[in-house]
């Protein structure tokens, strides 16, 4: 835990990005990280959890955890996600919670790509099946900030909810903006 805080300290000091948070949530949480439109989103995830001694797992895709990258993704706290079976992963990390491990998910749910015209809805699941809160994380290019919004929770009700999902990111850009996508869920598109 010290050294990651030393070096959390020294991306924050020499980083054109500034840390802009609230306090880190002090109990079990899906931690939305959003928007998320380049793989920078990474690192500054790791800077936000290491400088708030955050205890975080996060969902990656499959490919990410090939080969020698595997041990380091793990040991990063990644968790592999099989993109031909999503419905999977809400599973397992379900059995992590119910098993007793206390950590903050965090899920992207936009993705990087172009070509998206919604979020997916894993966090939203596991947020409901888990009873846990959402903390809504982001990424600003226009303020040049990052950080901790706040922590909600969940109703059932999935057109309220994400209408307070989209006030908050309403205003949030990411590092390319050009692949921001709506927080929409397929759920909202579909009424």
């Amino acid at each position: 835990m010290v050294f990651r805080r030393f070096v959390a300290r020294i991306f924050w000091t020499f980083s054109r990005w500034r840390l802009v948070s609230e306090p880190a949530p002090d109990r079990p949480t899906v931690l939305i990280g959003a928007p998320h439109t380049s793989n920078w989103d990474f690192v500054f995830m790791l800077g936000i959890a290491w400088k708030l001694d955050m205890r975080f797992r996060w969902l990656g895709k499959k490919s990410l955890f090939r080969g020698w990258r595997g041990p380091i993704m793990r040991g990063l706290g990644g968790i592999p996600v099989d993109r031909e079976s999503p419905a999977a992963v809400v599973g397992e990390v379900l059995e992590r919670i119910r098993a007793g491990e206390i950590f903050g998910l965090v899920v992207t749910p936009d993705g990087t790509r172009k070509g998206h015209t919604h979020w997916k809805s894993g966090f939203y699941r596991i947020a409901r099946e888990a009873g846990l809160p959402v903390t809504l994380g982001y990424v600003d290019r226009t303020t040049m900030t990052t950080g901790l919004g706040p922590t909600i929770e969940l109703t059932g009700d999935v057109a309220a909810d994400m209408t307070v999902i989209r006030a908050f990111y309403a205003d949030k850009s990411g590092v390319r903006p050009e692949h921001r996508v709506e927080p929409r869920l397929r759920e909202e598109l579909a009424s």
